[in-house]
Parts: structure tokens; sequence; C-alpha cells
């Protein structure tokens, strides 16, 4: 370590020697690690106490990901204020954890770099004094976030437990993050579903200690885990990430059994060749449309008013695809056939809007199908020959972060806004690319994660990242959605934040369309 404490300095593009010294000098005064980062959220200057804290010198962290400096259990969080570093040009410091051994609750704050030849973003990181080092036990989106995207960071595993008292889960939600290092990450899925992410974790270790810990309480409950290997070298990226989609789908539903029975007894490659067995009767399902659809309303949380309704597709009983909506749409993506399920949905949408009056229904379509020419033209020939429907259908952009081709969906959206027809973006938040997306796209509408909303009464965080998404939404000339209402009490935080619009049971379960004839 030199004497100033600076481990040493790494840098990919070298600032001139005056401005890197006062770059230095003013950030390390008050931090221990600083980085400068792209917009594409890598290193390409590091400095500080890399070395002491993290085992590597600065220059080891060259071009690899700012997020992998943050601990498993923070990363999704981090994405969120990350997304707002580069829509907002400031990240105001925000408390997380550091990637070592101890999780060292540490302070991280960031701010744009401008200049004609540069564009990069200056992040420092200090320690702060006290912080519950202990991991958080996730939700079911929060833990999917970040296994899509830190799966090779560790061991996967999922855990079933079966008791025949409620209580028992107070006792897991209370011991399971416990039983890991500050590292991982543990995320409750479903009732009696955990699954757990990280170096070195055991799944059948981490279950024994569970059950030992309800029997000690007097509970008595049975304890089933697995292990899932991620490694799949026959897959791209995307495939693997909608192949694990699946599988927690399936795994919720029917625990461990479920997960073998979908074909993961050998992991995500194995689900494949088990999958593409049923990919002729799900085609057929999608083809003769053996679903119907649910409306939920979107209301004005003002008023009261229902603004729109979103059409929600359920399968029907028979035949060899899955009854649960979820499952029925994993499956289609993990099979290559969201552009066919979309359209389908998207027929029998226009069926029910060509029904109903002053009515607006907004249609789910996947960025799969948005970045398809012949998916595009074929949704652009309806508009044109029935122009009413513009007037009756929003479209929503779901799963957005699988956006690849930003050009073919930029030219969709270009073509339906020409059309006067309204254009949603579903989970918005759910990653850092969403925010890019969001200029991307020019979009009327942004519907806010369901996980913000649900964290947000207790979470100042959460209130925090939810006021942020609603300032940059406004600023685009977007209005908001909050899903997953349930109370008076909700409705109101989500008013004071200046969110318009909200969805959830407060407003009213999903069912018939009124308003039709």
């Amino acid at each position: 370590m030199s004497p100033d404490g600076v481990d040493t300095i790494a840098l990919a593009a070298p600032l001139k020697t005056a401005d890197r010294e006062l770059f230095l000098t003013f950030a390390l005064a008050a931090a221990e690690l600083l980085v400068e980062v792209t917009p594409e959220g890598r290193i390409g200057f590091a400095a500080g106490a890399f070395q002491s804290r993290l085992g590597q010198p600065p220059e080891a962290w060259i071009g690899q990901p700012v997020r992998q400096l943050v601990a498993l259990a923070d990363r999704a969080t981090f994405d969120a204020h990350f997304g707002l570093l580069l829509a907002r040009d400031r990240m105001a410091p925000t408390g997380f954890r550091l990637n070592d051994a101890a999780g060292t609750p540490v302070s991280i704050g960031g701010l744009r770099r401008s200049r004609e030849d540069c564009h990069s973003f200056c992040i420092s990181i200090a320690p702060t004094p006290q912080w519950a080092a202990r991991p958080v036990l996730a939700d079911a989106a929060e833990f999917r976030r970040s296994l899509e995207t830190d799966g090779a960071a560790g061991q996967f595993g999922l855990i079933e437990i079966t008791a025949a008292k409620p209580e028992v889960a107070a006792v897991i939600d209370e011991h399971l993050t416990g039983a890991l290092p500050p590292s991982s990450r543990a995320g409750a899925l479903g009732p009696g579903r955990y699954g757990v992410i990280g170096q070195g974790v055991d799944p059948g270790a981490v279950g024994r200690q569970l059950e030992g810990l309800l029997q000690e309480a007097g509970h008595a409950a049975s304890v089933n885990a697995t292990s899932l290997p991620l490694e799949a070298p026959g897959l791209t990226p995307m495939q693997a990430t909608r192949a694990l989609r699946y599988a927690l789908s399936a795994f919720n539903r029917g625990g461990v059994a479920g997960v073998v029975e979908a074909g993961f007894d050998k992991g995500l490659n194995g689900f494949v060749a088990h999958a593409y067995t049923r990919a002729a009767g799900l085609r057929q399902a999608i083809a003769e449309s053996r679903f119907r659809l649910a409306f939920q309303p979107i209301a004005s949380l003002s008023t009261g008013q229902t603004h729109h309704y979103e059409a929600l597709m359920r399968p029907e009983p028979g035949g060899e695809a899955p009854q649960d909506p979820q499952q029925f749409v994993l499956l289609a993506e993990a099979l290559g056939l969201s552009a066919e399920l979309d359209w389908a949905v998207l027929r029998s949408v226009c069926a029910a809007a060509r029904l109903a009056r002053n009515t607006r229904i907004a249609a789910n379509i996947s960025g799969l199908s948005l970045q398809s020419p012949s998916f595009r033209g074929a949704l652009l020939a309806m508009l044109d020959t029935e122009p009413l429907l513009t007037d009756r259908l929003m479209l929503e952009i779901t799963e957005s972060a699988e956006i690849e081709n930003e050009t073919e969906a930029g030219r969709s959206v270009a073509a339906l806004r020409t059309r006067s027809l309204p254009l949603c973006i579903d989970d918005f938040g759910a990653g850092a690319a969403t925010y890019r997306y969001l200029r991307l796209l020019r979009v009327d509408y942004v519907k806010i994660d369901g996980a913000y909303v649900r964290h947000a009464r207790r979470s100042e965080k959460d209130r925090a990242i939810i006021a942020s998404m609603v300032d940059l939404a406004h600023g685009l000339g977007a209005q908001v959605v909050a899903e997953h209402i349930e109370t008076e009490e909700e409705a109101g935080l989500m008013r004071t934040l200046g969110v318009e619009l909200g969805q959830g049971w407060l407003f009213g379960r999903p069912g018939p369309l009124p308003g039709r004839g």
C-alpha cells in the first residue's frame, strides 16, 4: 500500500494528471473505494483499498461489472439506483453491503462525469458505522431477479417445507438467512417454498439445520431440499433465463417433485429435452386459443374511477399445456412461442374491444414480439384495417429486459405511435435496463414493479426509489401505474409519491369485462 493509503491505481482511459489528483483527493478523503464506470456499468478506473477489502488489487476490477462490488443480496436494489444514476446523473449516498466475507456496510454515491470526449460516472464507496449484516429474506420477484443476473455466483438450491401449523413460516423467515453467509441470497418463493444462492451454499445442509431448529421449537415439519445445476452450455443466456423462470414457477406450484416432473432433475439443460416433447401440445393450445380472458381494472388514485382494464390470460382445462397462467406463459417463452401466444391473446383482446363501449383494454406483448418484424407487420395491418381499435387498445410491454434488438423494438414503437396507440412498460425498475428502455421506447405509461409497492410502507429506500421513478417518468411525459395495491393505505402512499393510477384487489379482482354491447 502506498503512503497515502491507496493500494494502487488502475486506469483504462488515463485522466490528465491534475484531474486525477483532484479526483482522488476529494473522493478518497471520505471513501475507501473509488471507481469510474461506463454507462454499461463496467469499471474503467479503480482506486482505493481494493486489496485489503476485496482481496484483489484495483487493476483486477477493470472491465468488471460495478454491481459485483456489492453483496449478492443487495444487487437488485443497486441495479435500480444505478439505473436512476444513468437517467438522472446523480445517485444520492445509499446504504448497501460490500461483496466481502463480512458483508461490510457501505454508503455508495455517484455522479455523472461529462465532457465532450468522456461520458462516465464517478462512484465512491465508504464504510458506514453500523448495519445489520444479516442477509435479508427477499420476496419471489427480488430473488428471481438476483438469480437471473447472478446465477453464476454460486450454488443454487430449493428448499421445500411441509408443516401443519402456519406459525412455522415465521420460524423459517427468522432463521433461514441466519444459516447463510452474508454474501448469499435467500428468498421466499411461496408458502413453504424457499430459494438460496451463493458461494459455498449447501441446500441440503441448510435444510437439515432448519429441520433441527423446527424440532427444537416443537414444530412437526418435513424439509426437502435439492440443488439445481445452473450450467447450461447448450443454451443462450436468454434461453437459460426463460428456463430458470419456468423452474421457479414449477417449484412454487409443486415443490421439489414439481421441479423433477418439469424435467429439471438434471438442471437447465435436462429441461430442454423434456420441454420440447411438450412443444407440439402447447403450440396447438395456442393456435386453438384454449384460454379465456379476465379483465382487471386500473383506476385513478385521485378519483377511484376506472381508467382502463388489463386483459389477463387464463388457460382452459384439458390438454397437455399448463393450466397455471404463469407456467403457460413461461413455457411459451422457454420454447420460443411468445410471439404466437401474444398474437393469439391480442386477437381475443381485439374481439372483446370491438364489443366494449368507452373502454380501453391493455393487452400484454413481450419484448420478444416487439422486436419481431413479422409481428409488427401483422399488428400494423390490423390497426390500419380497423382504426377504431386504437381508441380501445393499449399495449403493455412485458419482460422489457429481454429486448436485445433495440433497433427493431424502436421501429415498432415509432410505427405504433404514429397510429396514436398508447404504450406502457410493465415491471418498471425490475432491472437497470428498463431505465434505458424508457427513453428508447417513448411510452405513455410505466407500471412500477410490484416489489417496490409492497415494500414501500416499511422501506424508506423503496419509497425514495419510487419517487425517483415517478419524477423520471413524468419528465419524459409518461404517467405512472402502481400494481399490487390492496389497501387504502397503500393507495394513499402511492398517491403522495406522485403515482396517478393503481391496480390491485383494492380496485377489483380480474373478472368479466363490463360495458359490452
